[in-house]
């Protein structure tokens, strides 16, 4: 008889990590930490997103290239290694590097949710923008920024220094993608969006509708590149999704923008702190 699994609670470097059985599929978790839903992952489906906005982020994972081209991609944040799941699955042969900074957080994945056998995903336990500012240039085909402190992106992370950063990695034909949250009226997100377009020509933004009218909190992804994205492909993934999203980009985008300004250094702040219940457990 095949026991049932049972919740796994550690203290690792940065809270309280939690890993919760799905009562609905046999071998998928939610990672939690202080109470706030990191990640989700079914250990026999990779290609399975649970979260709406990883959904949108492997939909652009899957246009940057042709179906099953291997690509480099840098996972900037890791949680239980959701996204490098799904590259190992859609895209076999690519090389991963995962930076994390709660090693605690590492190890617990290591541990109780291993990585499928052959896949090229090496973990590191390192600060994202310090491992950037020694990573290689034009070494990533896809960076993929998705780093929290416990509910909000850190500061170090949004200004104009770091994404300078981020495209001298980058090689010519590649693509930055980020998942950051914002709320009417969207200062953060549209000084993020200039911020970007500090060191990109092409920006495109992937948002559910209710978000972009204001209505509630939620995720943004940011798509970022010297070339442009298959916008068109794109609106027709989002669309489909069981949570459609609108892809807005070009002058539709800049209006959004607006007179935002450029993010420096010393001027950085954090994403704006959720909501009560906004990512909440229902």
């Amino acid at each position: 008889m095949v026991s049932e699994p049972i919740p796994v609670t550690r203290d690792v470097d940065h809270g309280t990590a939690k890993l919760m059985p799905d009562v609905d599929r046999e071998r998928a978790w939610l990672l939690t930490v202080d109470g706030a839903p990191q990640s989700y992952v079914d250990l026999d489906e990779p290609m399975h997103l649970e979260f709406e906005y990883a959904r949108r982020l492997g939909y652009v994972l899957d246009v940057v290239a042709e179906p099953g081209r291997a690509l480099d991609v840098l996972h900037l944040g890791g949680g239980a290694l959701t996204l490098p799941r799904y590259v190992a699955a859609t895209r076999p042969g690519s090389r991963q590097d995962v930076v994390e900074a709660d090693r605690g957080l590492l190890e617990l994945v290591a541990e109780h949710l291993p990585l499928p056998e052959g896949a090229r995903v090496a973990p590191h336990a390192a600060d994202a923008r310090e491992w950037l500012e020694n990573a290689a240039g034009d070494s990533a085909d896809v960076i993929v920024a998705d780093v929290f402190g416990g509910s909000r992106v850190p500061a170090h992370l949004t200004s104009v220094a770091y994404v300078r950063q981020a495209a001298r990695v980058l090689r010519g034909r590649g693509v930055y993608l980020a998942n950051l949250p914002d709320a009417a009226p969207f200062d953060f997100l549209r000084s993020q969006l200039a911020t970007l377009a500090t060191a990109f020509e092409e920006l495109v933004l992937i948002a559910e509708p209710g978000v972009l009218r204001g209505r509630r909190f939620g995720n943004a992804v940011l798509v970022a590149g010297h070339e442009p994205v298959d916008v068109a492909a794109l609106a027709r993934l989002t669309a489909a999704d069981a949570f459609p999203a609108r892809v807005e980009h070009g002058a539709a985008l800049r209006e959004f923008i607006g007179d935002a300004r450029a993010v420096r250094d010393e001027d950085a702040v954090p994403s704006p702190e959720p909501p009560d219940g906004a990512f909440g457990i229902g």
